[in-house]
């Protein structure tokens, strides 16, 4: 006897599909519903973030905090007045007099020094301030004028009285040099002749000679009459 059924509507061959395919949407049911969450919509409002009327806070603004003023001084203790009873004796302090009357002895004073004034050094003819004038020089000028003419004078006067001829007679030859110095003192006098020479003969020539110029005005400095030192050369040539 044959089969009814027709193979090809055998459904059991589908069954294992069936199985799987329900199983997979099964899990992927359960998986949506474990991943699945739920918010209050409360909450979500109660946690907003509000942070505009933070940003909108005036921020005060501080001042510099400064101390108070010191207090002020106490008032000074008022001044303790004894009251003197009249009965106890004051001491009065007497005030003497000085004005003098016809009876008292006037003393009289004794005469008072004079403090004497500083004596200036001599002072050398190159740096006096106001120079010695030679007679005849008085209308010469400034000091620098005043200056070369006494140097001339000088040279002029030691020529015509100097004696040449003593050289020869002491044997001497050629050029020959005296170096004289002197002072012209307060008073326009010359002292203090010292003269250097080859020969002694030669050297108190010189000396006799310098001490023969005539008088002066004297030097002057810082307005005061001083001695002025003077260095005076004498060259000649002996000719044989």
């Amino acid at each position: 006897m044959e089969p009814k059924k027709n193979s090809k509507a055998n459904l059991n061959q589908w069954s294992n599909i069936y199985v799987l395919a329900g199983l997979a949407l099964m899990l992927f049911i359960s998986w949506r519903a474990i991943e699945h969450k739920t918010f209050d919509k409360d909450d979500l409002a109660g946690d907003t973030l509000n942070v505009g009327d933070d940003l909108l806070e005036d921020i005060p603004i501080t001042q510099p905090i400064t101390p108070p003023p010191p207090p002020p001084p106490p008032p000074p203790a008022p001044e303790v007045i004894e009251v003197v009873e009249d009965e106890e004796e004051v001491e009065e302090t007497i005030i003497e007099s000085t004005e003098t009357n016809q009876n008292e002895e006037i003393v009289e004073i004794e005469e008072i020094e004079e403090v004497e004034e500083e004596e200036i050094a001599d002072v050398p003819f190159a740096v006096i301030e106001n120079v010695p004038v030679y007679p005849g020089c008085e209308n010469a000028g400034n000091n620098n004028a005043k200056k070369a003419c006494m140097s001339e004078k000088i040279q002029q006067f030691v020529s015509r009285k100097f004696d040449t001829e003593l050289a020869n007679d002491l044997g001497l030859e050629g050029r020959q040099r005296i170096s004289v110095q002197f002072k012209i003192d307060k008073n326009g006098n010359v002292v203090d002749v010292r003269a250097r020479a080859p020969h002694p003969r030669l050297e108190q020539e010189a000396i006799n000679v310098v001490k023969a110029l005539p008088k002066m005005t004297p030097g002057k400095q810082r307005g005061k009459a001083v001695g002025v030192l003077y260095a005076l050369p004498i060259l000649f040539q002996v000719e044989n």
